[in-house]
Formats: structure tokens, C-alpha cells, sequence
């Protein structure tokens, strides 16, 4: 499912138009990218939690010329299913 595909869905499910639908998404998507820009998690009972991870410095291997490089340390966000959310 793509973003327009998505955006429909939610408009048929909700009643909503299609453009309000979309100002809905992306008002989330801002919304949650914020909240992670500035560390918080964000829970979403039944869906699940979005957090930032600290991923540390390490090494690794450049596969074509085999000469170890070094990876920088970096934040990474993670996505954690709520229980009600698996799929059958």
C-alpha cells in the first residue's frame, strides 16, 4: 500500500474527503517525525511505539576493496507492533 492508496483508505473508513484524509497524515507524519527529532516515544495503544534508538560506533568491511571503514554512531527510529497489530 502506497501513500495515495493509504490516503483513500483512511477516507473510506473515516467519511472524511480525500484532502482532508491527506491533511490527517501528513498532520501524523509531521507530528511523529517532530517526536522523534526531539528523542520522545510515541505510543499508540493497539498499534504500537514508536522510540530512538542510539546505534553505536563500529567497524565494517567495504565489500568491494575489503578495507575496513569506520561507521559513524547515529540515531535510529524503531517501530515496535502493539499486540493487537500482527499480522494473520
Amino acid at each position: 500500500m502506497n501513500k495515495a492508496e493509504l490516503i483513500s483508505a483512511m477516507a473510506a473508513e473515516s467519511g472524511l474527503s480525500k484532502v482532508d484524509s491527506k491533511k490527517a497524515l501528513d498532520a501524523f507524519v509531521v507530528s511523529v517525525s517532530k517526536a522523534m527529532k526531539a528523542g520522545d516515544k510515541v505510543s499508540l495503544v493497539g498499534f504500537g511505539t514508536f522510540s530512538v534508538a542510539e546505534r553505536a560506533a563500529r567497524t565494517g568491511i567495504n565489500p568491494s576493496t575489503k578495507q575496513t571503514i569506520k561507521i559513524p554512531a547515529k540515531k535510529v527510529v524503531k517501530f515496535k507492533a502493539g499486540t493487537e497489530l500482527t499480522a494473520e
